[in-house]
């Protein structure tokens, strides 16, 4: 069983696939974190030095090496299935999950972790918030295209066993 979740920053993704991946007894896997491994620097440092096309290369070619694994749950990157046809290509490959939190709900939890997310470090609070909206709208197209949605109070591991029960 492949696992994909995917949805913006602050969601969970990273806490569901440690839970999933130990409840399924498969492997869990961070995008970002092998990103970073690969190419031995942070995401930030790759985006100020290279730039963000060459980030989504390499995210693109390390989601494919998951194309060889029997089975898994990996955290993507909020921005992975926008890029270079990634959502198509984790659709055909297993099961895709929007993990979808309100935006009020991810600024509370995003306040405390700004300094170590780059991307809104500089953010006040109410930026943070339209920063959220914007990334959001833009990237509802791709979310909308997964296999299976969870919103607020089905954000459980009953809500994804339900979705898994229906794909696997």
């Amino acid at each position: 069983m492949k696992i994909f979740l995917l949805g913006l920053m602050g969601t969970g993704k990273t806490y569901w696939t440690k839970r999933l991946s130990k409840k399924l007894k498969v492997g869990g896997y961070d995008l970002d974190q092998m990103i970073e491994a690969h190419e031995e620097k942070t995401i930030s440092e790759m985006f100020a030095e290279e730039g963000e096309d060459h980030f989504r290369k390499t995210e693109s070619k390390i989601l494919r090496w998951f194309g060889e694994k029997k089975s898994f749950v990996l955290s993507t990157g909020g921005g992975t299935p926008c890029f270079n046809d990634n959502m198509d290509w984790m659709n055909k490959q297993g099961i895709t999950i929007w993990i979808d939190e309100p935006v009020d709900v991810l600024v509370q939890r995003l306040l405390p972790e700004k300094t170590h997310r780059p991307l809104i470090a500089s953010l006040s609070d109410k930026e943070l918030s339209r920063f959220l909206e914007n990334k959001l709208a833009e990237r509802r197209s791709f979310y909308n295209r997964a296999k299976g949605h969870l919103q607020g109070s089905d954000i459980s591991e009953e809500g994804f066993i339900q979705i898994l029960r229906i794909y696997a």
